[in-house]
């Protein structure tokens, strides 16, 4: 395995105009990476560039539950970079309504934002990987993927079952042919965003939880991922797998 050297690395950052997208561009910047920042808010994406304090830097505005607008995103970042390394999935949306009360308006737009946004990014990057025998997919899930502990995100935690369900696919699928081709799966807990804020149906303001970490602990857990290319799932806080291990121990013992 050859030495990871940051300043080499060009990583698509999705869902980068705030919250933990916007935490990893900012970590992997310090980190010498070159960053593409993608979302629709090309005027937060402006000025969170402008605060990098580097050129290493590339603004892509776009909806990135659009296909046509992810496959855009890979050619300008060849287009300005040569290539790309690291394609981060962090784009989603949360919901906040029990199963009871679900629509099916509901269930298309959580779908959308956080599984087909990121199908589209790990179609279009793949390729691309493929072609250079290397390359390092992240999809930024939830612990609510692993654990539904709170039932007024029924839909998005089906999403994030989704969406890691389609990422250990991809994962297996590339293993054997393409050793170097990285696949992982983040799991975060609660973290101190305006994500509460933003989800369907209103919410309370994550940044007020208690507990909540910090978006900057999480993007410091990406950026180790991807510079120890690790595969599988990562999980952003102590305790968070053993939490799960015995979600699934309890679930099994109940059956």
């Amino acid at each position: 395995m050859s030495t990871f050297d940051w300043k080499t690395q060009v990583v698509v950052v999705t869902g980068a105009s705030a919250g933990i997208g916007a935490a990893v561009v900012a970590e992997i910047a310090r980190r010498g990476g070159l960053v593409v920042l993608v979302a629709r808010r090309v005027e937060k994406l402006d000025e969170i560039a402008r605060g990098l304090g580097t050129p290493r830097a590339l603004v892509v505005p776009a909806d990135v539950t659009r296909r046509d607008d992810v496959s855009r995103v890979l050619a300008m970042a060849i287009h300005r970079f040569g290539h790309v390394d690291v394609w981060v999935n962090n784009a989603g949306r949360g919901i906040t309504r029990h199963v009871a009360e679900l629509t099916d308006d509901d269930i298309d737009t959580m779908i959308r934002d956080n599984v087909k946004s990121a199908l589209y990014g790990m179609q279009v990057a793949l390729p691309h990987f493929q072609s250079r025998g290397r390359g390092h997919i992240v999809n930024v899930s939830s612990v609510l993927g692993r654990v539904p502990f709170a039932s007024f995100r029924s839909a998005y935690s089906a999403a994030k079952h989704a969406l890691n369900s389609l990422t250990e696919n991809l994962r297996m699928d590339v293993a054997k042919d393409f050793p170097d081709l990285h696949v992982t799966t983040v799991m975060p807990g609660v973290v101190a965003t305006d994500f509460g804020l933003n989800a369907l149906g209103g919410g309370a303001d994550s940044r007020s939880l208690p507990g909540a970490q910090p978006a900057e602990a999480v993007a410091a857990v990406i950026a180790d991922a991807i510079e120890l290319r690790r595969s599988g799932d990562v999980y952003t806080r102590p305790g968070a797998l053993e939490m799960v291990i015995e979600y699934l121990r309890k679930l099994a013992a109940a059956g």
